[in-house]
């Protein structure tokens, strides 16, 4: 039986990318196969840094991300109240499509499997979420269930209670960020059913505040797939992840009251924030100094020597922010005349 890695990612976060695999070759997970599962197709600098390391491979099953980008693209088309908001914002009928290729851990080639969004750090040993999954089919980590749950399923749905009792499903919300499974749990033949009940009208109950969490939970709790939270079944006993709580830094690793972190993620904070870092900027960043260990762990030498942004780049991007503004502002009032007509 084999225990792997996957992540999803593409050129866009390499800087991301970087720093999580030699976190996880540094802090307990050096022997563990990984999985790179491209988000597009804009992988030049992923497929030259796969082929430096012995133990990352590329994942190629076209099938397996046509079938669950199909899989997406029906649901979400399903959903009524999806497509008239993102019609609006003139996006496309299925919003982040890429990010629902992480549900390819399912097709791929390890037996049970750690998921990592690529904005993450590995701050410690997963031995335990590996041997927690010989007892659950899902296992997660997280604090999700202590926000609103309307970051998940829509709470204005009267669907929702019909489905789910709203209590208990408070209480296996997770994030999709960061997750752990086994090889086909979902699978062709059990997301048929699963397919033919959401696109019967329970896809209405997804949340929009999301992109593919809320299907993931629904795929989940619908399925009734055995699950475990160590941060809900354990709270006393585990760490906090996200990058805005006050976490000690001992020699580059994370402590939470004197518990060492599983992993730190750095979600809701924008790719570019860390490209622009990498690039010698002076970006304010959370535990920024964490993670340009570990992105130039491997090169210590070519870690950047920070400095602001000079006069020139910092007025380009006020009047870039300002043209953005006005290009909206101008669309909206056309969209209020069209639907007036």
């Amino acid at each position: 039986m084999t225990d792997g890695i996957y992540i999803l990612g593409n050129d866009v976060v390499f800087d991301h990318l970087v720093a999580l695999l030699n976190s996880l070759e540094v802090n307990g997970a050096k022997n563990i196969p990984v999985c790179i599962i491209p988000y597009d197709d804009n992988l030049q600098k992923v497929r030259v840094e796969i082929a430096s390391r012995s133990n990352v491979t590329l994942f190629d099953n076209t099938d397996s991300i046509q079938f669950w980008e199909d899989f997406a693209t029906v649901v979400w088309t399903s959903h009524a109240k999806a497509q008239k908001v993102w019609q609006a914002k003139g996006w496309a009928q299925v919003h982040c499509l890429g990010m629902h290729r992480k549900f390819c851990c399912f097709d791929g080639p390890f037996d049970k499997f750690v998921y990592f969004d690529a904005d993450t750090l590995l701050m410690g040993s997963l031995d335990y979420i590996y041997q927690k999954l010989d007892e659950f089919d899902w296992v997660a980590n997280d604090f999700q269930y202590k926000s609103d749950l309307n970051y998940v399923f829509d709470l204005s749905s009267e669907k929702l209670a019909e489905i789910f009792e709203i209590e208990k499903l408070e209480s296996q919300i997770f994030c999709a960020g960061w997750f752990a499974s086994r090889k086909n749990i979902l699978n062709r033949n059990n997301l048929a059913e699963l397919l033919d009940k959401l696109t019967s009208g329970e896809a209405e109950i997804l949340s929009l505040r999301g992109t593919d969490q809320p299907l993931f939970n629904y795929l989940v709790a619908r399925s009734a797939i055995s699950f475990y939270n160590f941060a809900y079944h354990q709270p006393a006993l585990v760490t906090g992840n996200h990058w805005s709580s006050q976490f000690d830094v001992i020699d580059c690793v994370l402590y939470d009251k004197g518990r060492r972190l599983t992993y730190l993620h750095y979600m809701s904070i924008s790719a570019a924030k860390f490209s622009r870092l990498c690039a010698g900027e002076d970006v304010e960043i959370p535990y920024r100094d964490v993670f340009l260990h570990y992105r130039y762990l491997n090169s210590p030498e070519t870690r950047p020597k920070l400095a602001p942004p000079n006069l020139l780049v910092r007025l380009q991007r006020i009047f870039k922010s300002w043209g953005i503004q006005r290009v909206n502002n101008v669309l909206f009032k056309l969209r209020i005349l069209i639907k007036k007509d």
